[in-house]
């Protein structure tokens, strides 16, 4: 069912999305065309906002917080998942695997690949501190709208 704290938590984790992606952007090796990252994950960012957070308001402040960074490692999970597959799609494409194990084992190691650029504490420290303000922010709008 829709609601005002659901849909400011879609809003929110869009922008935390937005925001962590562009702090991501100068980790990627040299060459590396952005795509749709920030496109994408503000997407990412809306339907976990929606359907994790949104589901987790109406706990307490202390909750609120724990359950926006929950949502961003879920988010964030996700985002590492899709440009993994699209990766992995595009090498297949050059047929760079031997086999679909191959390609699903690919993605795992993209997904290893990727998560390593993450050292670089901007976009860690964005999805951290962007998932408990949005949280909050959720809560509080929860508790004055219901």
């Amino acid at each position: 069912m829709p609601t005002a704290a659901k849909l400011v938590a879609a809003v929110l984790f869009a922008i935390v999305g937005a925001i962590a992606a562009h702090l991501y952007l100068p980790t990627l090796p040299e060459g590396t065309p952005p795509g749709y990252l920030r496109e994408v994950s503000a997407g990412v960012g809306l339907i976990c906002g929606w359907r994790v957070m949104g589901r987790r308001v109406g706990k307490g402040m202390g909750e609120a917080a724990g359950s926006g960074i929950v949502t961003s490692v879920v988010m964030l999970f996700w985002v590492l998942l899709i440009f993994s597959t699209q990766t992995m799609i595009h090498r297949s494409m050059r047929s760079l695997y031997d086999g679909p194990m191959d390609a699903l084992l690919g993605v795992l190691s993209l997904m290893y690949d990727y998560g390593l650029n993450l050292a670089a504490p901007a976009t860690p420290v964005a999805l951290l501190v962007g998932g408990m303000v949005a949280g909050w922010i959720a809560e509080i709008v929860h508790k004055r709208a219901g």
